[in-house]
Order: C-alpha cells, then sequence, then structure tokens
C-alpha cells in the first residue's frame, strides 16, 4: 500500500523491485486465507446487498468485483498503487459490476472520505504492510457509521517468540513494515482505536484454504500473470536476483507465521 512506483510494460532491468511493485505489474493480489477468509469476513461484517462496503487496499479489484457481483453490494476500493487501480477497472468491466464499485488511488493512513461515511470497512493484508499501524485503524474506524464493522484479515505471529531470522526473513521477503503483530497485538489495535465486541480468530497456513485463492481469479489472469512473470525473469537481471533470493522458504515459518479474522464494531 506504501509504495506508489509503477513498473514499465518491459519490467525493471536495472534496479530490484519491490514486493508491492511486482504485484502490481503482474496484475494479482495476495492474502493468506484465500477466498474463504473473504468470506469469513463477509460473515462477520454483516455485509449483504444493503450494505456500503470501502476495501481498502484493494489490489486488482478481486474482492471488491466479488462482493458486487455475489452479494450485490456497493463496494468502493482504494489502492496506493495507480497500477492496482487501473487493473480493478478493467476487471470491474469484464465481470459487469461497473454500476456498483468505483476504484480510487488512496492511503491507507489518509482516506479521502468524511467521517462515518460507510456501513463496513475491510482489508486484506493491507495493515501488515504500514510501519504505523494505529493511526491505519483509526482511519479505518473513522470512516465507518456508528454500529458498523470494521474487518481485517492480516497476517500474524501466531507462535511466540518466533526466531530473530524468521522475523529478518518476513521483512525482507515481504517487506513487511514494523513489527507483524500477535493476534492479541491485532485485537488491542482494535480496541484501542473504538471498536468492542472484537472477534478474533487465527490461523495456521493451510494448504486447502489457501487454494481457495484459485477462485478469486479466472483463466485470463492467470495467464496474464504467467506470462508477465516470465516475460520478467527472462529480461530482467535484477529480477532473477530478486527471486533467487526468495526461492525458498524456512522449514518453519509457518509454525510460527500465519494469519487471523479481526472484527470490531464500531
Amino acid at each position: 500500500m506504501e509504495n506508489k512506483k509503477r513498473l514499465s510494460p518491459g519490467g525493471i532491468s536495472d534496479s530490484e523491485p519491490s514486493y508491492l511493485e511486482l504485484q502490481a505489474y503482474v496484475g494479482t493480489t495476495k492474502h493468506m486465507g484465500g477466498l474463504e477468509a473473504t468470506e469469513e469476513l463477509v460473515r462477520l461484517c454483516h455485509i449483504n446487498k444493503d450494505t456500503y462496503v470501502l476495501d481498502v487496499g484493494c489490489g486488482v479489484g478481486a474482492t471488491a468485483c466479488h462482493l458486487a457481483k455475489r452479494y450485490g453490494c456497493k463496494v468502493v476500493g482504494v489502492d496506493i498503487s495507480e497500477g492496482m487501480i487501473d487493473w480493478s477497472n478493467k476487471r470491474a468491466r469484464r465481470e459487469g459490476v461497473e454500476d456498483r464499485v468505483e476504484f480510487r488511488v488512496a492511503d491507507a493512513q489518509n482516506l479521502p472520505f468524511e467521517d462515518a461515511r460507510f456501513d463496513v470497512v475491510i482489508g486484506e493484508s493491507v495493515i501488515t504492510f504500514i510501519e504505523d499501524k494505529p493511526r491505519a485503524v483509526r482511519e479505518y474506524v473513522r470512516v465507518t457509521k456508528p454500529g458498523g464493522y470494521v474487518g481485517l484479515n492480516e497476517e500474524a505471529w501466531i507462535k511466540t517468540p518466533p526466531p530473530t531470522e524468521l522475523i529478518e526473513f518476513v521483512k525482507r521477503t515481504w517487506e513487511v513494515k514494523g513489527e507483524a503483530p500477535t493476534p492479541d497485538g491485532w485485537v488491542g489495535l482494535l480496541e484501542s482505536s473504538g471498536l468492542r465486541d472484537v472477534v478474533a480468530r487465527t490461523y495456521k497456513f493451510n494448504p486447502r484454504r489457501e487454494s481457495s485463492q484459485i477462485w478469486r481469479y479466472g483463466l485470463e489472469d492467470y495467464w496474464r500473470m504467467a506470462y508477465r512473470t516470465l516475460s520478467m525473469y527472462i529480461r530482467s537481471p535484477a529480477f532473477r536476483r530478486y527471486m533467487r533470493g526468495r526461492s525458498s522458504l524456512p522449514d518453519n515459518l509457518f509454525e510460527y507465521y500465519g494469519h487471523g479474522i479481526y472484527v470490531g464494531q464500531k
């Protein structure tokens, strides 16, 4: 969410890309738990056809378009990356939900909306990448109506204390800003921002759950992602260096690192 730089059509040749730049170039959005985690947010936030939703850090618009298409609600998606907003608008046109979704460039820490505008504000793997996490959560709460819900799906250290080498790996590989909170830390962030009745559900990495990510995309998306990734790997020495440095995960990473669903009411 914090990086505004856009890759050229040919990728990067002289400097190593960031994790978020690559996602914007390839046209993908990832969060732990896949579509199952999104549906859990829907249930806990009581999203239905009458709900006005803000999707912060919308990425390529997969969740926003899914909500509009499946539940018939109105959704505004924001992302700090112009590239992500471009992908989101293309998706909305392709899926025929332009009348129910709107996308715009915005910073999660300074949302361009008046107080108490939305029934529900959600974010999936967004605040993890923001250093000033309390500021972002306060913004989520500010634009939520009284009685509305704020729902997060964010990474967390589910077993503590994590080894130092794992902390360093996560920060370097996925460019996590600041500290990745524990589940109790995420709950504390929501409660200290004025939310009540906070629900927290914590998950370890689960291949079956993660595979539900597949249903967020169509064959056209997967072809584009594969083509752009392969093209950049062939053409960009910097990208090859980037991939070599991230080609394997520590064996015990997912013993410590997982994600959680955190939902509170204003």
